[in-house]
This record gives structure tokens, C-alpha cells and sequence, in this order.
């Protein structure tokens, strides 16, 4: 393989088995205890909805606390060599205690990029996380790197 050649370029669409995870009340009080974030609106019904909410929502930063399968099942991956890049979340709307989540992840994206450390690849995988209506709640984009 040439150094110009993203070594993942064949698993390209790859995609995860579906996995579908309910959203509970004591996950996101961990959660925003573990972040330290007191806003009561993560743990109180009546303050969730004095701020407008139907129910307990989830800081924005809990998505990432919600693992899909991975789709990068059967590739050989040296983890010793992987690098975490960039991550972005987008909302469609608020993840909520009660949410019956469905998540998928797709490797999105295969590139090389050359770094002061030497040649890298690079994976772009995609997760979208729909609702039980099928609605898509959010959808979150993570850039890993890999150590040639």
C-alpha cells in the first residue's frame, strides 16, 4: 500500500447492527454528576418543565455516552495505534428519560493525512440515533486517526 492510499478505503459504508437503548432518569443523574453539572433540569420533573421540557432532558454532551455497536467490527485495528480526532454532535431535537433510542453507526469517510508524527489514517464514522417514531434525534460524526 502506497502512503497516498487510505488503508480503510474498502470499508467505506460499513455499518453497524442496530442497537436500541432506553434513555433512563438515574443514567443522565450519573451522567451530570459525573460532569458536574447541577442544573436541576437533569433531575427534576418540575424544573424540566417550568424550563419548557416535557420531560427529564439530557445534557447535549450525553450522546456520546450512548455507544452504538461499532462498525468497525472485523477490520484489524491496532487500538494501541488509534487516536481520537474530533467528535460534533447535531440535534434534531433534545434526547429525553424515556427516549427508546435506536443507534447506527457507518464508517463515513477513509482518508490518509500526513502529521509532524508521520502518515495517519483516518476514519470518519457517523452515528444516527432515531426515536421509536423513527425520527432522527441526533447524529454524531467522530474523526479517528491511526498511526501507520
Amino acid at each position: 500500500m502506497s502512503a497516498a492510499e487510505p488503508r480503510f478505503a474498502p470499508y467505506v459504508g460499513q455499518q453497524s447492527e442496530p442497537l436500541t437503548v432506553d434513555v433512563e432518569r438515574g443514567h443522565i443523574r450519573r451522567f451530570c454528576e459525573a460532569i458536574g453539572d447541577t442544573n436541576p433540569i437533569y433531575v427534576d420533573e418540575a424544573a424540566a418543565r417550568a424550563a419548557g421540557h416535557a420531560r427529564i432532558p439530557a445534557p447535549p454532551t450525553f450522546a456520546v455516552a450512548l455507544r452504538p455497536k461499532d462498525s468497525r467490527a472485523g477490520i484489524d485495528l491496532d487500538w494501541r495505534k488509534l487516536l481520537h480526532g474530533e467528535q460534533e454532535l447535531s440535534f434534531a431535537r433534545p434526547i429525553y428519560a424515556g427516549d427508546r433510542l435506536t443507534l447506527v453507526q457507518r464508517i463515513a469517510e477513509a482518508r490518509v493525512k500526513e502529521t509532524k508524527a508521520g502518515i495517519m489514517d483516518v476514519m470518519v464514522l457517523e452515528t444516527v440515533a432515531t426515536d421509536q417514531g423513527g425520527a432522527r434525534v441526533f447524529s454524531a460524526r467522530s474523526t479517528v486517526l491511526v498511526r501507520r
